[in-house]
């Protein structure tokens, strides 16, 4: 069977191109179950490439499995044609923690360097758990230089091709670039038709920041999620009119923005849908009636909010970017 060959774009650091499109493997509860190596085997010989993973996941063993067995069985030809993505947890967002945090994530995931890492949140919280919620008393502040000089010592050490940061908004960025040797090659954020995120991707596309999108559906059945998307009128019609799913509307429409997508779904079939968004493009009436939808956001991070906390609101939490 052939595979689709998604295309890519380039990143601000010297690490390779980053795939615009990427499959999750964030399973809530986090944890994976038994068939979770076979499904990233079956991804890997529909054409993805580009893998997203996190200490918090659990998934980095058994994407590591399904990597390793990929390249023995010759569905791909070289660790050089993956681009893998692992993030650093809360727990491990202190100084003296980044370099040891990713040099575990390579273990598990059996791999000499990630193409991109990531500091998962804005957030740390007392050594040792990985779990979400956090713990609302295990709440510290942030030390943007002390982590972001860490990150950029697992770049200089070929740990990570590139760094970047998750779940940042407009304020904490320019906050990072004003301290920062190295820059971020990427912001993954919340994007879909019902959080747009134009401010950020305008901001992000001035700085040379690469933007990747989670939740391009809405994330629907986890602690994050919301069903607006997947019921939405607008784009049901759209849907319709094209003879697509609302699945690709979504991811389409995201593409059509230059972000990278990243797309979770353990069911073949879906994972062959949402492949199928390169060749088609949506028309300038269905991006405005898009462009026209309400805005809310899906993941508001309350779990890091606390009165005695750094972040005394979700305000705070996203500079009011939300």
């Amino acid at each position: 069977m052939a595979h689709i060959t998604t295309p890519n774009a380039q990143l601000n650091t010297n690490g390779k191109a980053i795939p615009l499109l990427g499959f999750g493997t964030a399973e809530y509860p986090f944890g994976f179950s038994d068939n979770v190596k076979e499904c990233l085997l079956d991804a890997i010989r529909l054409g993805y490439r580009h893998f997203d993973s996190a200490a918090l996941y659990r998934s980095e063993q058994p994407l590591g499995e399904a990597l390793a067995e990929a390249l023995e069985l010759g569905l791909v030809n070289s660790r050089e044609e993956l681009f893998i993505t692992t993030k650093l947890w809360c727990s491990d967002a202190h100084g003296d923690r980044v370099v040891p945090a990713l040099r575990t994530s390579l273990k598990n995931l059996g791999l000499e360097f990630v193409d991109l890492y990531l500091v998962h949140w804005p957030v740390c919280v007392k050594a040792g758990e990985y779990e979400l919620p956090v713990k609302k008393e295990d709440l510290l502040p942030f030390d943007y230089e002390s982590v972001w000089k860490a990150m950029e010592e697992c770049q200089k050490l070929g740990l990570a091709k590139s760094i970047g940061v998750s779940n940042f908004s407009c304020k904490k960025l320019d906050k990072l670039l004003s301290i920062a040797e190295i820059p971020p090659a990427v912001n993954q954020v919340e994007v879909n038709p019902m959080w747009q995120q134009q401010k950020l991707r305008e901001f992000c596309k001035e700085k040379g920041i690469h933007l990747t999108a989670y939740s391009p559906l809405g994330a629907k059945g986890t602690l994050w999620g919301t069903d607006r998307v997947m019921e939405s009128k607008v784009l049901q019609e759209i849907a319709k009119a094209k003879g697509k799913t609302l699945a690709q509307v979504c991811l389409r429409w995201a593409h059509e923005q230059g972000v990278s997508v990243l797309v979770k779904s353990f069911n073949s079939e879906r994972m062959k849908e949402n492949l199928d968004i390169f060749d088609w493009s949506l028309s300038p009436d269905e991006l405005n009636g898009i462009s026209q939808l309400p805005q809310k956001k899906g993941f508001l991070g309350v779990e890091f909010v606390s009165p005695d906390g750094p972040y005394k609101s979700t305000e705070e939490l996203w500079d009011g970017e939300i």
